[in-house]
């Protein structure tokens, strides 16, 4: 009777540690896949952040494109008025 009470209660925290590794296995082969991307991802961060400054820079004349644009209007109007004074 001794054996089986000792073999009851053993058997019971076999199953515990049994069930609670299988949970850490399974959270583990959830959660390195997400790390692994993760990692990626902020690989890929860096280069996108360099090529987003570049275009920053490659495209920082357009802020005066208005500025060229009322100054090309105001010389268009001086021609078109010079042409009208000859006779054009």
């Amino acid at each position: 009777m001794v054996t089986l009470a000792a073999s009851d209660s053993t058997t019971g925290w076999v199953i515990g540690y049994t069930v609670a590794i299988v949970v850490v296995l399974v959270v583990v082969a959830l959660v390195v896949p997400i790390l692994l991307l993760a990692h990626k991802i902020g690989n890929e961060a860096a280069d996108i952040d360099e090529s987003l400054q570049l275009s920053v820079q490659n495209t920082a004349a357009l802020k005066d494109l208005n500025t060229t644009i009322e100054h090309a209007t105001v010389i268009v109007a001086g021609l078109n008025r010079g042409r009208t004074r000859l006779g054009g």
